[in-house]
């Protein structure tokens, strides 16, 4: 569990990094969008055939973190709307 823990921060930190621009989003929520976008990616790769969903491996990490950028985007839009209507 704790591994799990680890390798979604992770992900979520490097999808960060591959996501352009400035999020406004803080450790948990990184941390959240990383465990999310790594059990996309471990379903996806398990649907594929190539490992368990809690099983480390390179095409489930590569989805995880595609998984992960596209929820950061989603996040953004979700809390940037909800900025620019209270201004």
């Amino acid at each position: 569990m704790i591994g799990f823990i680890v390798a979604g921060l992770i992900i979520g930190a490097l999808a960060r990094l591959i996501k352009p621009g400035k999020q406004n989003l803080g450790l948990l929520a990184t941390l959240a969008l990383g465990l999310v976008g790594s059990v996309i990616g471990g379903t996806i790769a398990n649907l594929l055939g190539t490992g368990d969903v809690m099983e480390l491996n390179v095409l489930g990490f590569v989805i995880a973190v595609i998984a992960s950028v596209l929820l950061i985007g989603i996040a953004e839009g979700i809390v940037g709307g909800r900025n620019k209507s209270t201004r």
